[in-house]
């Protein structure tokens, strides 16, 4: 019996809970006047916020979605999701550096 018990948790433990209060703090922030004065003077506009806001309702619709399909979901995001550091080849490396910083030996 104890071990079905550590199981059932140790399931709950893995599944991920979905928190909304970074993309509610999110939408927040945009619409401070530090981040609006940010963007008029980097970009020339105000920021309309409207990433912000379909985050946040992306967020709230997945809480009312089954743990099962939250998983799912968020699985193929991370799948989906770019790696930070893409790997080369010696010869790929070299063709790239070449290409970026050749015309610096042509002094």
């Amino acid at each position: 019996m104890s071990g079905e018990v550590e199981m059932s948790s140790e399931k709950q433990s893995r599944r991920r809970r979905v928190s909304c209060a970074p993309y509610f703090d999110a939408l927040w922030f945009c619409y401070s006047p530090v981040h609006q004065m940010q963007q008029y003077y980097r970009v020339g506009v105000l920021d309309n916020c409207s990433q912000k806001w379909s985050g946040l309702v992306d967020c709230l619709t997945l809480k009312t979605k089954r743990s099962s399909e939250v998983e799912e979901i968020m699985e193929t995001r991370e799948k989906e999701k770019p790696h930070l550091w893409s790997t080369r080849t010696p010869e790929e490396a070299t063709a790239h550096w070449r290409e970026l910083f050749d015309h610096l030996d042509e002094e």
